[in-house]
Parts: structure tokens; C-alpha cells; sequence
């Protein structure tokens, strides 16, 4: 706009200095026709302007001075066959003796067919920049390209401007109205081949005065090349203006219009804005009051103030924007938001704020912010618009983030569909009876190989984001007060903290992940407290969890790739975790344990325990993780009259464990013990063999006595039964060595 003005600007002085010719042809009395190449020279020489007059010139002299042109073009005397400006007509008049007075009074302006051909060549010099400079005697250097401006840095314009400027804010003007009919507009930048169009430009006003409403009225359509864009527009309104102040107001402002074209993908937006404009250039002050604005279904007021307009400006104000669909508003303008797993969320938001910015930021101070069923207040911002760098600083009373999570892909659900069918007849053949052979291990991958992470939009990423959520939904999960601080940028992406509380415990997490390498890498750092475990192990249907009990985590892990089959199997680290008040549900290891004593002892159960679960006082061990599969080489747990050591695997991967557990007994602690399960002297302190294998999903039920175990416990046992019978019989008959190598021989 500022170099469109100056263009119109020079257009006028160019027009001024035909009037002054003009006033030298009257003065001889000749037909200023017939004077065209003295008016063409006058302007190469003063204004560097190259004119082609084609039509007539006509005139007038008093009491209005006036002039007609017709036909008429305007071109750099650079490039005089590329004329830059054209005109069908135009026909001003100014009355002669207010002029002494220092007064322009004119009649009415009227301009037809004005056309505006702007270019910025290759080394980024405009077609418009030579005007109003001296014309170059020979020799004279070419002045230097002002590529990136849109003004000339030679000094000598530059006063010149100054001086104008100084006398025009001495003239006090006054013109009847301004009509510019079907003018256009076009511009060109040859280095990035983007077309800028203006046409069919209408504008009309009423009287222009200083201190005096003038209304005004402007039509046009807008169009550019690169994206492919076209908009209508109508702008009405009262100007009104006090040049000596440098004071413009824009009252009762409607702008309005349509837009279309490639980034809309067919749609259209409609849309319109009214207010109040205030420009004070001797503030350096501009404002909008009473801003009120639509884009379809969207409906916003507010009000907007920009200060230092001559350093660099700064913005403020306030914005309330109606409740509206963001998913129906975006899918009007082509934009359709990525499904998630509820259709029905992002279809309400409303927010008011307070705004700041400058031509490189923007900020949403005091934000209160509503989306679908949550409610947000804080700050949001983007400390660099180029950078896209975003700051976020948030509280939210509730937040279900499951509703915003992509859907299950058909992938991701068959991903484990062939180990379900693997376990299926496993699990249920468990259920129903514990004494079947030993399940066997799943073999089937259980993760999918979608991609989870936009590693390309997170390597861009600029963030810093703090989130205080009063109830946070997630997997299920519902946190109670969760914290989360992050950060990122150039690609590595860091989780200070989250933190929160879940079914009455706690947990922290910490996280990094580096998306540089073509490979996203991860670290995970976790600390579990009395979370109980149940509640947080994923079941199917309505099966009881394998496990009960407050868990206490520690885990430090690290893994690579973008699926969870490549975090899985890339799984590497350590973990100590502890259980207490545990129970392994529908799983009663004493009844197995009185079965294999009463075998033991030749004997029939006559009562044997009924209980469905095995409570224990206390369940840990220590793992680490080797590409996905978790070792324990420590399992312990305390059970009533029972002390458990075991070690074994867990393959992640296929969500199988393989463990040996040996049970050490320490006595029959019920009230009504059966006599055939009642522990002897012999079998106090023996740690009776059991096998665990099958999937996870099994718990307890996936473990069987040990059966070859259980028979090298009963040659054990038979040996020192004979070592007591031997020494009973032998007593001091024989010597000691001879004792003891019959001893070591029914000991094997």
C-alpha cells in the first residue's frame, strides 16, 4: 500500500507539471496540443517519466483551471516500452483564486481505466523506482539496485519528499468527490514468480474536506498465483481527517467479501469485519474499536491498538471468540482435522483473551479457553512466528485425552490377533481346570508396526509447555492433579516431568526423545508408588486381573524406532519393582502344594483348602531388559507359611513368561489343617519345585508343580529316611567312615 501511494503520488506530480505546461500554452494562447512533445520532454527531464499522450488534451482556464488527458501512458525513461501506468481518462479541475489563498478547491476527480503494471526483475529492481529522480546526463553512473525496498535511497528524493510534504500540510484541500472506475492492479516479483492482482477497483467519495466526514466506498477483486487465490471485497465507510494533526479515522467501517482458490480445496470462506479505525501518525498510534468479525461460522469482538508504528510496532488488545465447531468451520475451508477416536470431540470452542504481539510474535495473555468438555486458562504464545516457536503455559480442570487420540487402525488390531487366537484355548483350558499339563509359551508377535510418532512435524518442533490438569484421562488412566513440563526443539524432544496421582498412588515420569537420527531414540526414566496393579493392567472383557496388589516401580529404559514393535524389541534397561498386600486371584498355590505333599505322604485330601485366591505380604525382584525380553534372576515373595525364590523371563515381546519357582514351606498355618497335607519335620526348610510358562495373561494359573523336581525331593527324602533307619541300626557297631560311605550311597 505504501508504494502503491507513492506510485499515485508521482502519477499526480506528473499531472501537476502537465498543468503547469499547460498554464505556459495558455499564456501564449496556443492549443496545448500542439505542444505534447515539449510536455514528454519536460516530464523525462524533471520527473523521469516517459508519457505517451494518445488522445487530446483539454482544458479549461476560469474560473476552474481544468484538465482532461485521454489515452495517456506512463513509463520509467529506463524502460520507456514497458509502461508501468495507463489511463483511459481522467478530468480534474481546481478553481483558480483560492489558490492564492493557498486553497485547492477542486470539482469533481474522476479516473477511468487506470491500470497499474508493477515488476520487480530478477536483481530486485521495481519499474517504478527511477521516478521523480533528475533524468542522467551521459556518463552519469546508474544509481545501485534497492533490492527488498520499495523506496529509492538517493538523499536528494528523499528531502524533496520532505520539502512536498512541508508544503502540502500548508494547503488546505477541498475536492467536490473521487470516483476511480474499473482501475486494476498487477505486480510481479520475477525472482519468486508470484502474481499479485487488484481489478475491477471502484471506489467513490463524497466531498473531501479537513474535519469533515467524507463517505467512501471501495470494490475490487483480489487474486495471486502462488497459492491460486480470488476474493472479493467491499469496503464502505466515513473517513475523516486532519492533516495537520497527521489524525485519520475510518468510521462505521464494513469490509466484506468472499474468497476461493486452491488452499480451500473447493469450499469458500465468507467473511466480514466493521469497527471503528483510528490511524495517528504523530502517536505513532493506530487502533480498531469495536472489532467485530465473521469467517463463516466463526463470530469474534474485540479491539486492537498497534503503537510505534515508525520503530517496531507492538500490538494489543482484546478477542472473544463465540462458541463454534472447529471441525464443521475447518472442513468449510478445506482443512479436514485428523480423525480421532471420538468423533464428537474438537466440535465446541470458545475463548477470550487478551492480546500482544509484533511482526515476530504473538501472544494470547489471560486466556480462558473452551474446548468440548474441558476448560483451560493460562497463556499461549509464539515467541517466533517464523520458527513457529510455541510457549505454552496452561491449567485445565479435566481433560479425557483418549477422545483426541487417533482410532485403532484395522492394522493395529490385527497386529495381535494372531496371538489371541494362539492363547485363546490355553487361557481357557487353564481357567477350568489347574491340573493340565504346562501351558506353553505364546510365539506370536502382540504390537503393531504403525508408526506412532509425526517424526518429521516433532524434528521441527519448538516448544516449551507447562500443563496443570485437574483430572487427566489417558489409556483409561485416570490421573488425579497431573503436572507435565516439556520442552523441544531442533529435534530433541525432553519431558522434564509428569507427574500425577492414580487409583490413590503416585507416580513420576521422566523422557527424551531424540528424533535427529533417521531412527527416533527414547529414554524412559519411571517411578511408580502404591499404584494398585490391578486397576492398572489392561484386561479384556471382564477377566479377572492375574495379579493384585501396590506396586512400587523403579525403571530406567531406553529403546529406538517409531512403532511399538520396534520400541519392544529395542527395549533395553533395568527395573526393581516390590508388591504389597498382593493377591494372585483364582489361583490357590496352597491346594496345589497339599497335593504334592499328600502324594508325598500316600495319603487322600480329605480337606483341602478352598480358598479361590493367594494372598502374599510381599512380591519384588529386580529385572533387565535385553531387547525386549526382561530377566528376573531374583523374584521373591512372602506368603503365609510359604517363602517363594524363582527366577525366570518375561519375553515382552510375545507376552509370555518362562520362570522356575521353588517354594520353601513353613508350616501349615490354618486352623483345621488336613492330616494328609500337614508338614512334617522332613519337610520343613525344602524348596518344592514349580514350573511357570504361557502367556501373561494367566498369572498364577500358568504355574504346575514340577513334577521331576518333585521326584528328586522324594529320593531326597527317601535317602535321609534311610540314613536315619541306617543309623538307628548301626549305631557305634560300625566306624564313622564306613557310615558315611553308606550314607553318601542311598543319599544317591
Amino acid at each position: 500500500m505504501k508504494t502503491l501511494g507513492k506510485i499515485l503520488g508521482l502519477l499526480v506530480l506528473g499531472l501537476l507539471l502537465v498543468v503547469v505546461a499547460l498554464g505556459f500554452a495558455l499564456t501564449q494562447l496556443f492549443d496545448p496540443n500542439d505542444y505534447k512533445d515539449e510536455i514528454r520532454q519536460l516530464a523525462r527531464d524533471k520527473a523521469n517519466l516517459e508519457l505517451t499522450l494518445n488522445g487530446d488534451i483539454g482544458w479549461s482556464l476560469f474560473p476552474w483551471l481544468g484538465l482532461q488527458l485521454q489515452q495517456t501512458s506512463v513509463a520509467s525513461a529506463r524502460t520507456p516500452d514497458q509502461p508501468f501506468a495507463d489511463l483511459d481518462m481522467i478530468g480534474l479541475s481546481v478553481r483558480v483564486l483560492p489558490l492564492l489563498r493557498r486553497e485547492i478547491q477542486m470539482s469533481d476527480i474522476r479516473v477511468d481505466g487506470l491500470e497499474l503494471h508493477l515488476r520487480r526483475d530478477k536483481q530486485g529492481r521495481g519499474n517504478w523506482e527511477d521516478i521523480g529522480r533528475p533524468a542522467r546526463t551521459a556518463g552519469q553512473p546508474e544509481p545501485e539496485a534497492t533490492a527488498g525496498t520499495d523506496t529509492a535511497p538517493a538523499e536528494a528524493p528523499a528531502a524533496a519528499d520532505a520539502a512536498d510534504a512541508g508544503s502540502a500540510r500548508a494547503l488546505r484541500l477541498d475536492i467536490d468527490s473521487l470516483a476511480l472506475n474499473n482501475a486494476r492492479v498487477d505486480y510481479l516479483d520475477e525472482r519468486s514468480g508470484q502474481k499479485f492482482s487488484a481489478e475491477s477497483i471502484q471506489l467513490n467519495s463524497g466531498a473531501i474536506r479537513p474535519d469533515s466526514d467524507i463517505p467512501l466506498k471501495l470494490t475490487a477483486f483480489f487474486g495471486s498465483n502462488q497459492p491460486v487465490m480470488r476474493a472479493r471485497t467491499d469496503l464502505e465507510g466515513v473517513l475523516r481527517f486532519d492533516s495537520a494533526l497527521q489524525r485519520f479515522q475510518l468510521g462505521n467501517a464494513r469490509l466484506s467479501g468472499e474468497a476461493s482458490g486452491e488452499p480451500l480445496k473447493g469450499k469458500s470462506l465468507n467473511f466480514a469485519a466493521q469497527g471503528e479505525l483510528l490511524a495517528d501518525l504523530a502517536a505513532q498510534v493506530a487502533e480498531w474499536n469495536g472489532l467485530k468479525l465473521s469467517a463463516n461460522q466463526l463470530r469474534a469482538i474485540g479491539e486492537l491498538k498497534v503503537r510505534e508504528l515508525d520503530k517496531i510496532p507492538q500490538l494489543s488488545g482484546g478477542l472473544s471468540i463465540a462458541q463454534f465447531n472447529p471441525r464443521e468451520f475447518l472442513a468449510g475451508l478445506g482443512q479436514e482435522l485428523p480423525a480421532t477416536a471420538d468423533p464428537a470431540s474438537l466440535t465446541r470452542l470458545e475463548l477470550t483473551t487478551q492480546l500482544g504481539g509484533s511482526p515476530s510474535a504473538v501472544a494470547f495473555d489471560k486466556l480462558d479457553l473452551k474446548l468440548d468438555d474441558s476448560q483451560f486458562t493460562g497463556r499461549i504464545a509464539v515467541a517466533d512466528l517464523a520458527r513457529q516457536a510455541l510457549r505454552v503455559q496452561l491449567k485445565g480442570d479435566k481433560l479425557d485425552l483418549d477422545r483426541y487420540l487417533a482410532p485403532k487402525s484395522e492394522k493395529r488390531e490385527a497386529a495381535g490377533a494372531a496371538r489371541q487366537a494362539e492363547v485363546k484355548g490355553a487361557v481357557a483350558t487353564a481357567i477350568q481346570n489347574s491340573d493340565t499339563p504346562l501351558p506353553d509359551a505364546p510365539t506370536q508377535q502382540a504390537w503393531s508396526e504403525d508408526p506412532v510418532l509425526p517424526v518429521d512435524t516433532l524434528r521441527k518442533l519448538d516448544l516449551q509447555a507447562s500443563l496443570d490438569i485437574g483430572q487427566l484421562t489417558i489409556e483409561r488412566l485416570p490421573v488425579g492433579n497431573a503436572h507435565l513440563q516439556a520442552s523441544a526443539k531442533d529435534g530433541l524432544l525432553t519431558l522434564q516431568s509428569l507427574r500425577g496421582e492414580l487409583f490413590g498412588g503416585g507416580f513420576e515420569t521422566q523422557a527424551r526423545l531424540d528424533a535427529r537420527p533417521s531412527t527416533p531414540l527414547l529414554s524412559l526414566q519411571q517411578r511408580l508408588s502404591r499404584i494398585p496393579v490391578e486397576k492398572f493392567i489392561r484386561t479384556e472383557g471382564k477377566e479377572t486381573p492375574p495379579i493384585k496388589g501396590q506396586l512400587d516401580l523403579n525403571a530406567d529404559l531406553e529403546t529406538r524406532g517409531n512403532s511399538q514393535k520396534a520400541w519392544i524389541e529395542g527395549l533395553n534397561g533395568t527395573a526393581s519393582f516390590a508388591l504389597h498386600k498382593g493377591v494372585l486371584p483364582e489361583a490357590n498355590l496352597e491346594q496345589q502344594l497339599c497335593l504334592a505333599i499328600a502324594t508325598l505322604n500316600r495319603k487322600g485330601l480329605n480337606n483341602p483348602p478352598k480358598a479361590k485366591d493367594t494372598p502374599f505380604e510381599e512380591l519384588k525382584g529386580n529385572l533387565r531388559f535385553t531387547n525386549g525380553v526382561a530377566s528376573n534372576p531374583d523374584l521373591k515373595a512372602r506368603i503365609p507359611g510359604l517363602t517363594v525364590n524363582g527366577n525366570g523371563d518375561l519375553d515382552l515381546r510375545v507376552l509370555g513368561m518362562n520362570y522356575r519357582i521353588g517354594v520353601i514351606i513353613e508350616g501349615d498355618r490354618r486352623a483345621m489343617p488336613d492330616a494328609a497335607c500337614q508338614v512334617n519335620e522332613r519337610y520343613v526348610g525344602l524348596e518344592w519345585p514349580v514350573r511357570c510358562r504361557g502367556p501373561l495373561e494367566l498369572g498364577a494359573k500358568a504355574c504346575r508343580l514340577d513334577r521331576d523336581g518333585l521326584r528328586q525331593i522324594a529320593a531326597k527324602l527317601a535317602g535321609e529316611k534311610l540314613n536315619e533307619k541306617l543309623e538307628e541300626k548301626l549305631g557305634d557297631k560300625v566306624s564313622p567312615e564306613l557310615k558315611d560311605a553308606l550314607k553318601g550311597l542311598f543319599n544317591r
